[in-house]
Protein backbone atom coordinates (compact mmCIF):
# COMPACT_ATOMS: atom_id res chain seq x y z
CA UNK A 1 0.00 0.00 0.00
CA UNK A 2 0.96 3.19 -0.56
CA UNK A 3 0.64 6.60 1.52
CA UNK A 4 1.25 10.05 -0.48
CA UNK A 5 2.09 13.09 2.34
CA UNK A 6 1.11 15.79 0.60
CA UNK A 7 3.51 19.25 1.63
CA UNK A 8 4.19 18.49 5.30
CA UNK A 9 6.39 20.44 7.27
CA UNK A 10 9.14 18.12 8.66
CA UNK A 11 9.63 18.39 12.85
CA UNK A 12 12.28 16.30 13.49
CA UNK A 13 15.56 17.32 14.59
CA UNK A 14 17.08 14.87 13.87
CA UNK A 15 16.40 14.98 9.90
CA UNK A 16 18.39 17.18 7.85
CA UNK A 17 14.90 18.21 6.72
CA UNK A 18 13.87 19.54 9.88
CA UNK A 19 11.24 22.42 9.10
CA UNK A 20 11.01 21.64 5.70
CA UNK A 21 7.77 21.58 3.91
CA UNK A 22 7.78 18.27 2.10
CA UNK A 23 6.25 15.32 -0.14
CA UNK A 24 6.85 11.93 2.07
CA UNK A 25 5.73 8.30 -0.30
CA UNK A 26 5.52 5.80 1.78
CA UNK A 27 5.40 1.84 0.73
CA UNK A 28 4.35 -1.07 2.48
CA UNK A 29 5.79 0.76 6.07
CA UNK A 30 8.74 2.10 4.53
CA UNK A 31 9.52 5.45 3.61
CA UNK A 32 10.92 5.04 -0.24
CA UNK A 33 11.10 9.00 -1.54
CA UNK A 34 10.98 12.78 0.27
CA UNK A 35 10.82 15.60 -2.00
CA UNK A 36 8.91 17.78 -4.22
CA UNK A 37 5.88 17.28 -6.10
CA UNK A 38 6.19 13.61 -6.01
CA UNK A 39 3.46 11.72 -8.09
CA UNK A 40 0.58 10.30 -6.40
CA UNK A 41 -0.07 7.35 -8.77
CA UNK A 42 -1.76 4.74 -7.00
CA UNK A 43 -1.45 6.67 -3.34
CA UNK A 44 -3.72 7.25 -0.86
CA UNK A 45 -3.28 11.22 -0.82
CA UNK A 46 -3.44 12.72 2.82
CA UNK A 47 -3.43 16.62 2.25
CA UNK A 48 -4.42 19.50 4.51
CA UNK A 49 -3.75 23.26 5.52
CA UNK A 50 -0.80 23.97 7.47
CA UNK A 51 0.08 19.78 7.46
CA UNK A 52 3.41 19.16 9.50
CA UNK A 53 4.51 15.82 10.32
CA UNK A 54 6.60 14.36 13.11
CA UNK A 55 8.51 11.25 14.29
CA UNK A 56 5.52 8.79 16.05
CA UNK A 57 4.02 10.43 18.94
CA UNK A 58 4.58 8.69 22.67
CA UNK A 59 2.40 8.36 25.86
CA UNK A 60 4.15 7.56 29.30
CA UNK A 61 1.33 7.13 31.35
CA UNK A 62 -2.43 5.26 30.13
CA UNK A 63 -4.55 3.38 32.08
CA UNK A 64 -6.38 0.33 29.57
CA UNK A 65 -7.73 -0.98 32.24
CA UNK A 66 -6.82 -4.91 30.64
CA UNK A 67 -6.86 -6.96 31.85
CA UNK A 68 -9.48 -7.19 34.63
CA UNK A 69 -11.42 -4.20 34.60
CA UNK A 70 -12.93 -4.39 30.54
CA UNK A 71 -15.73 -2.30 31.25
CA UNK A 72 -13.54 0.56 31.72
CA UNK A 73 -11.47 0.34 28.66
CA UNK A 74 -9.51 -2.65 26.83
CA UNK A 75 -6.29 -2.71 25.00
CA UNK A 76 -8.05 -2.53 21.17
CA UNK A 77 -10.44 0.49 22.79
CA UNK A 78 -7.59 2.11 24.23
CA UNK A 79 -5.21 2.07 21.35
CA UNK A 80 -8.04 3.02 19.25
CA UNK A 81 -8.28 6.18 20.93
CA UNK A 82 -4.51 6.57 21.64
CA UNK A 83 -4.47 6.77 17.65
CA UNK A 84 -6.60 9.16 17.07
CA UNK A 85 -5.08 11.18 19.24
CA UNK A 86 -1.72 11.16 17.15
CA UNK A 87 0.14 8.51 19.21
CA UNK A 88 2.31 5.39 17.72
CA UNK A 89 3.40 4.07 21.26
CA UNK A 90 2.08 4.51 25.13
CA UNK A 91 3.26 3.00 27.87
CA UNK A 92 0.77 1.86 30.13
CA UNK A 93 0.70 1.82 33.63
CA UNK A 94 0.26 -1.79 35.49
CA UNK A 95 -2.80 -1.03 37.74
CA UNK A 96 -4.86 -3.70 36.05
CA UNK A 97 -6.25 -6.69 37.77
CA UNK A 98 -4.21 -8.62 38.43
CA UNK A 99 -1.00 -5.93 38.38
CA UNK A 100 1.36 -6.23 35.41
CA UNK A 101 3.94 -7.69 37.85
CA UNK A 102 5.55 -11.02 35.87
CA UNK A 103 6.99 -11.39 32.24
CA UNK A 104 3.75 -13.29 31.24
CA UNK A 105 1.51 -10.18 31.92
CA UNK A 106 3.92 -8.18 30.08
CA UNK A 107 4.10 -9.89 26.69
CA UNK A 108 -0.04 -10.30 27.16
CA UNK A 109 -0.13 -6.79 26.46
CA UNK A 110 2.66 -6.24 24.54
CA UNK A 111 1.13 -9.16 21.54
CA UNK A 112 -2.42 -7.71 21.86
CA UNK A 113 -0.95 -4.53 20.02
CA UNK A 114 1.01 -6.05 16.99
CA UNK A 115 -0.96 -5.77 14.60
CA UNK A 116 -2.58 -2.26 15.32
CA UNK A 117 -1.80 1.29 14.85
CA UNK A 118 -0.47 1.92 18.32
CA UNK A 119 1.95 0.13 20.10
CA UNK A 120 1.17 -0.51 23.70
CA UNK A 121 4.30 -1.25 25.70
CA UNK A 122 3.85 -2.18 29.64
CA UNK A 123 5.34 -0.74 32.82
CA UNK A 124 5.89 -3.24 35.24
CA UNK A 125 5.14 -2.93 38.82
CA UNK A 126 7.49 -2.15 41.51
CA UNK A 127 6.15 -3.98 44.26
CA UNK A 128 4.33 -7.29 44.05
CA UNK A 129 0.08 -6.36 43.79
CA UNK A 130 1.01 -2.92 44.23
CA UNK A 131 0.98 -3.25 47.87
CA UNK A 132 4.40 -1.70 48.49
CA UNK A 133 5.65 -4.21 50.50
CA UNK A 134 8.40 -6.34 48.83
CA UNK A 135 9.94 -5.51 44.92
CA UNK A 136 8.06 -8.06 42.22
CA UNK A 137 10.29 -10.04 39.19
CA UNK A 138 11.48 -6.45 37.66
CA UNK A 139 14.47 -8.23 35.97
CA UNK A 140 12.18 -11.23 34.20
CA UNK A 141 9.61 -8.21 32.82
CA UNK A 142 12.30 -6.06 31.52
CA UNK A 143 14.22 -8.88 29.64
CA UNK A 144 10.27 -9.52 28.03
CA UNK A 145 9.80 -5.98 27.21
CA UNK A 146 8.31 -4.00 30.12
CA UNK A 147 9.17 0.05 29.26
CA UNK A 148 9.83 1.16 32.94
CA UNK A 149 8.75 0.12 36.31
CA UNK A 150 6.48 2.26 38.71
CA UNK A 151 3.35 1.21 41.19
CA UNK A 152 1.27 4.00 38.74
CA UNK A 153 -1.52 5.02 40.30
CA UNK A 154 -0.38 3.95 43.57
CA UNK A 155 3.46 5.72 44.12
CA UNK A 156 5.80 3.50 46.93
CA UNK A 157 5.50 5.18 50.36
CA UNK A 158 8.28 3.39 51.50
CA UNK A 159 11.70 4.87 50.98
CA UNK A 160 13.68 1.96 51.64
CA UNK A 161 11.63 -0.21 49.07
CA UNK A 162 11.82 2.62 46.51
CA UNK A 163 15.78 3.18 47.36
CA UNK A 164 15.89 -0.74 46.66
CA UNK A 165 14.33 -0.19 43.61
CA UNK A 166 16.74 2.37 42.15
CA UNK A 167 19.41 0.12 42.95
CA UNK A 168 18.37 -2.67 41.11
CA UNK A 169 17.48 -1.05 38.09
CA UNK A 170 20.27 -0.01 37.58
CA UNK A 171 21.73 -3.09 36.28
CA UNK A 172 19.60 -3.17 33.23
CA UNK A 173 19.51 1.08 32.78
CA UNK A 174 15.84 1.07 33.78
CA UNK A 175 14.00 4.02 34.64
CA UNK A 176 11.45 4.46 37.69
CA UNK A 177 8.63 6.20 37.47
CA UNK A 178 6.66 7.86 40.38
CA UNK A 179 3.47 9.71 40.78
CA UNK A 180 4.35 12.89 43.05
CA UNK A 181 1.93 11.56 46.27
CA UNK A 182 2.88 11.23 49.72
CA UNK A 183 -0.75 9.85 50.91
CA UNK A 184 0.01 10.69 54.36
CA UNK A 185 -0.49 13.63 53.70
CA UNK A 186 -4.06 15.61 52.60
CA UNK A 187 -5.00 11.74 52.75
CA UNK A 188 -9.05 12.59 52.40
CA UNK A 189 -8.22 15.55 50.29
CA UNK A 190 -10.65 15.67 47.30
CA UNK A 191 -9.36 18.71 45.13
CA UNK A 192 -6.46 21.33 45.36
CA UNK A 193 -5.96 22.80 49.10
CA UNK A 194 -6.51 26.54 49.12
CA UNK A 195 -9.10 29.69 49.10
CA UNK A 196 -11.78 27.82 46.06
CA UNK A 197 -11.69 23.98 48.19
CA UNK A 198 -12.59 26.62 51.04
CA UNK A 199 -15.50 28.33 49.53
CA UNK A 200 -16.80 24.91 47.93
CA UNK A 201 -16.66 23.29 51.18
CA UNK A 202 -14.56 20.19 50.26
CA UNK A 203 -11.19 18.67 51.87
CA UNK A 204 -7.80 20.16 50.20
CA UNK A 205 -4.82 18.07 49.38
CA UNK A 206 -2.16 20.42 49.66
CA UNK A 207 1.32 21.19 47.27
CA UNK A 208 3.43 20.00 50.01
CA UNK A 209 1.86 16.10 49.76
CA UNK A 210 3.59 16.51 46.10
CA UNK A 211 6.72 18.10 47.18
CA UNK A 212 7.68 16.05 50.03
CA UNK A 213 7.44 12.86 47.54
CA UNK A 214 9.69 14.85 44.79
CA UNK A 215 12.48 16.19 47.55
CA UNK A 216 12.51 12.41 49.19
CA UNK A 217 12.50 10.54 45.39
CA UNK A 218 15.47 13.05 44.22
CA UNK A 219 17.70 12.33 47.64
CA UNK A 220 17.31 8.47 46.57
CA UNK A 221 18.13 9.32 43.19
CA UNK A 222 21.39 11.47 44.65
CA UNK A 223 22.18 8.20 46.91
CA UNK A 224 22.00 5.66 44.12
CA UNK A 225 22.74 7.41 40.81
CA UNK A 226 20.00 5.65 38.89
CA UNK A 227 17.05 7.31 36.82
CA UNK A 228 14.05 8.26 37.85
CA UNK A 229 10.87 10.34 36.65
CA UNK A 230 8.53 12.38 37.90
CA UNK A 231 4.99 12.34 36.35
CA UNK A 232 2.21 14.71 36.62
CA UNK A 233 3.68 17.32 38.16
CA UNK A 234 2.00 19.83 39.33
CA UNK A 235 3.71 22.27 41.79
CA UNK A 236 5.87 24.88 40.86
CA UNK A 237 8.20 24.27 43.72
CA UNK A 238 8.65 20.49 42.60
CA UNK A 239 9.49 21.71 39.30
CA UNK A 240 12.20 24.02 40.32
CA UNK A 241 13.48 21.31 42.94
CA UNK A 242 13.56 18.79 38.99
CA UNK A 243 15.71 21.56 37.68
CA UNK A 244 18.31 21.32 40.29
CA UNK A 245 18.62 18.25 40.46
CA UNK A 246 19.32 18.32 36.81
CA UNK A 247 21.38 21.61 36.95
CA UNK A 248 23.40 18.92 39.80
CA UNK A 249 23.89 16.35 36.72
CA UNK A 250 20.94 13.88 38.41
CA UNK A 251 19.37 11.55 35.98
CA UNK A 252 15.79 12.71 36.41
CA UNK A 253 13.03 13.96 34.52
CA UNK A 254 9.68 14.85 34.40
CA UNK A 255 5.86 14.79 33.03
CA UNK A 256 3.02 17.12 33.25
CA UNK A 257 -0.62 16.25 32.05
CA UNK A 258 -2.76 18.09 29.52
CA UNK A 259 -5.43 18.74 32.45
CA UNK A 260 -2.97 20.55 34.09
CA UNK A 261 -2.08 23.04 31.80
CA UNK A 262 -5.87 23.47 30.70
CA UNK A 263 -7.63 23.82 33.93
CA UNK A 264 -7.03 25.37 37.10
CA UNK A 265 -9.16 24.27 40.84
CA UNK A 266 -11.60 27.56 40.15
CA UNK A 267 -12.70 25.27 36.91
CA UNK A 268 -13.93 22.68 39.66
CA UNK A 269 -16.56 25.59 40.95
CA UNK A 270 -20.15 23.32 40.21
CA UNK A 271 -18.36 20.26 41.11
CA UNK A 272 -17.32 19.31 38.19
CA UNK A 273 -16.48 15.64 38.80
CA UNK A 274 -14.71 15.88 35.10
CA UNK A 275 -12.17 17.79 36.54
CA UNK A 276 -11.37 15.37 39.60
CA UNK A 277 -7.84 13.98 39.38
CA UNK A 278 -4.81 12.99 41.11
CA UNK A 279 -2.74 15.07 41.67
CA UNK A 280 -5.50 17.38 41.73
CA UNK A 281 -5.78 20.85 39.72
CA UNK A 282 -4.05 24.42 41.12
CA UNK A 283 -4.33 27.18 41.48
CA UNK A 284 -4.51 29.50 38.01
CA UNK A 285 -0.95 31.03 39.03
CA UNK A 286 0.31 27.32 39.34
CA UNK A 287 -1.12 26.37 36.09
CA UNK A 288 0.47 29.18 34.02
CA UNK A 289 3.37 28.24 35.85
CA UNK A 290 3.59 24.88 33.88
CA UNK A 291 2.97 26.21 31.12
CA UNK A 292 5.82 28.53 30.96
CA UNK A 293 8.54 25.63 32.29
CA UNK A 294 6.88 23.16 29.28
CA UNK A 295 7.85 26.07 26.99
CA UNK A 296 11.27 26.66 28.29
CA UNK A 297 12.18 22.70 28.64
CA UNK A 298 12.16 22.49 32.30
CA UNK A 299 8.74 20.13 31.51
CA UNK A 300 9.95 17.35 29.44
CA UNK A 301 7.05 15.51 28.05
CA UNK A 302 3.33 15.52 27.90
CA UNK A 303 1.97 12.64 29.77
CA UNK A 304 -1.88 11.73 29.53
CA UNK A 305 -2.54 10.33 32.57
CA UNK A 306 -5.61 8.74 30.62
CA UNK A 307 -7.68 6.92 32.93
CA UNK A 308 -11.00 5.98 32.08
CA UNK A 309 -13.88 5.54 35.09
CA UNK A 310 -17.53 4.17 34.14
CA UNK A 311 -20.80 6.35 34.41
CA UNK A 312 -21.41 5.21 38.27
CA UNK A 313 -18.34 6.62 39.52
CA UNK A 314 -18.03 9.62 37.59
CA UNK A 315 -21.89 10.85 37.81
CA UNK A 316 -22.10 10.92 41.65
CA UNK A 317 -21.34 13.16 44.55
CA UNK A 318 -17.80 15.04 44.15
CA UNK A 319 -16.85 13.60 47.25
CA UNK A 320 -17.80 9.88 45.89
CA UNK A 321 -16.46 10.32 42.10
CA UNK A 322 -13.30 8.36 41.59
CA UNK A 323 -10.21 10.29 40.14
CA UNK A 324 -9.37 10.66 36.65
CA UNK A 325 -10.36 11.84 33.02
CA UNK A 326 -9.73 10.30 29.46
CA UNK A 327 -7.61 12.38 27.63
CA UNK A 328 -5.58 10.44 24.61
CA UNK A 329 -7.52 11.32 22.36
CA UNK A 330 -7.19 15.18 22.84
CA UNK A 331 -4.15 15.51 24.71
CA UNK A 332 -2.70 17.63 21.76
CA UNK A 333 -5.82 19.48 21.40
CA UNK A 334 -6.03 20.31 24.91
CA UNK A 335 -2.40 21.61 25.31
CA UNK A 336 -2.36 23.54 21.79
CA UNK A 337 -5.42 25.01 23.78
CA UNK A 338 -3.13 25.87 26.71
CA UNK A 339 -0.76 27.16 24.65
CA UNK A 340 -1.71 28.04 21.52
CA UNK A 341 1.89 29.55 20.71
CA UNK A 342 3.85 26.05 20.46
CA UNK A 343 5.10 25.25 17.39
CA UNK A 344 5.85 21.81 15.46
CA UNK A 345 9.51 21.66 16.80
CA UNK A 346 8.12 22.22 20.61
CA UNK A 347 5.54 20.01 19.93
CA UNK A 348 7.76 16.95 18.50
CA UNK A 349 10.30 17.63 21.37
CA UNK A 350 7.20 17.37 23.94
CA UNK A 351 5.49 14.38 22.11
CA UNK A 352 7.98 12.39 21.07
CA UNK A 353 11.79 13.02 21.07
CA UNK A 354 12.36 13.61 25.22
CA UNK A 355 10.31 10.44 25.62
CA UNK A 356 11.79 8.43 23.23
CA UNK A 357 15.32 9.39 24.93
CA UNK A 358 13.85 8.98 28.44
CA UNK A 359 12.61 5.32 28.03
CA UNK A 360 15.40 4.13 25.81
CA UNK A 361 12.93 3.53 22.83
CA UNK A 362 14.37 2.97 19.09
CA UNK A 363 14.64 5.89 17.45
CA UNK A 364 11.95 7.08 14.34
CA UNK A 365 14.04 9.24 11.97
CA UNK A 366 11.77 10.96 8.96
CA UNK A 367 14.47 9.55 6.67
CA UNK A 368 14.43 7.62 2.64
CA UNK A 369 14.55 3.70 3.90
CA UNK A 370 13.59 4.38 7.38
CA UNK A 371 10.35 2.23 8.97
CA UNK A 372 7.25 4.79 8.51
CA UNK A 373 6.62 5.62 12.55
CA UNK A 374 4.71 9.10 11.79
CA UNK A 375 1.91 11.62 13.29
CA UNK A 376 0.30 13.97 11.09
CA UNK A 377 -1.15 17.03 12.42
CA UNK A 378 -2.35 20.70 11.74
CA UNK A 379 -1.52 23.32 14.58
CA UNK A 380 -4.14 25.42 13.16
CA UNK A 381 -7.32 23.57 12.71
CA UNK A 382 -9.79 22.26 15.31
CA UNK A 383 -10.64 18.97 17.41
CA UNK A 384 -14.04 18.47 18.99
CA UNK A 385 -14.42 15.12 20.66
CA UNK A 386 -18.39 14.12 20.66
CA UNK A 387 -19.80 11.27 22.22
CA UNK A 388 -19.96 9.93 18.37
CA UNK A 389 -16.44 10.63 17.99
CA UNK A 390 -15.21 9.16 21.45
CA UNK A 391 -13.30 5.79 20.92
CA UNK A 392 -12.74 5.13 24.35
CA UNK A 393 -15.20 2.40 26.24
CA UNK A 394 -15.73 5.42 28.88
CA UNK A 395 -16.73 9.12 28.37
CA UNK A 396 -14.98 10.79 31.22
CA UNK A 397 -13.85 13.52 29.35
CA UNK A 398 -13.85 17.60 30.29
CA UNK A 399 -13.74 18.84 26.73
CA UNK A 400 -16.48 16.62 25.68
CA UNK A 401 -18.36 18.92 23.07
CA UNK A 402 -15.61 21.41 23.19
CA UNK A 403 -13.65 22.88 20.08
CA UNK A 404 -10.13 23.03 20.76
CA UNK A 405 -7.19 24.07 18.83
CA UNK A 406 -5.26 21.79 16.97
CA UNK A 407 -6.25 18.37 15.10
CA UNK A 408 -4.80 15.24 14.57
CA UNK A 409 -4.88 14.22 10.72
CA UNK A 410 -3.49 10.79 11.16
CA UNK A 411 -0.34 8.35 12.63
CA UNK A 412 1.41 5.85 10.23
CA UNK A 413 3.13 2.83 12.14
CA UNK A 414 4.58 0.23 9.85
CA UNK A 415 2.24 -1.29 7.53
CA UNK A 416 -0.57 0.38 10.09
CA UNK A 417 -2.12 3.68 9.65
CA UNK A 418 -5.03 5.65 11.20
CA UNK A 419 -6.70 8.60 10.13
CA UNK A 420 -9.09 10.65 11.56
CA UNK A 421 -12.52 11.99 9.47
Amino acid sequence: MKILIRQALIADPDSPLHQQAQDILIENGIITQIGQSLPDTDAQLIEHDSLCVSPGWIDTFADFADPGQEFRETIASGISAAAAGGFTTVLTVPNTQPAVQNKTQVEYIINQSKHLPCEALPMGAITKNIEGKELAEMYDMRMSGAAAFTDGHKPVQTAGLLLKAMQYVKAFDGVVLQVPDDTSVGTHGLMHEGVVSTQLGLPGKPMLAEEIIVARDIALLRYTQSRLHITGISSPAAVELVKAAKSEGLQITCSVTPYHLLFCDEDVQGYNTSLKVNPPLRTKDDMIYLREALKAGHIDTIASHHLPQDWDHKVCEFEYAKNGMITLQTAFAMVMEAIPDLNAAQISRIFSGNARNIFRLPATNIAVGAKANLTIFSLNSNTTLTTASNLSRSANSAVLNRTLKGKVIGTIRNTFHHFNP
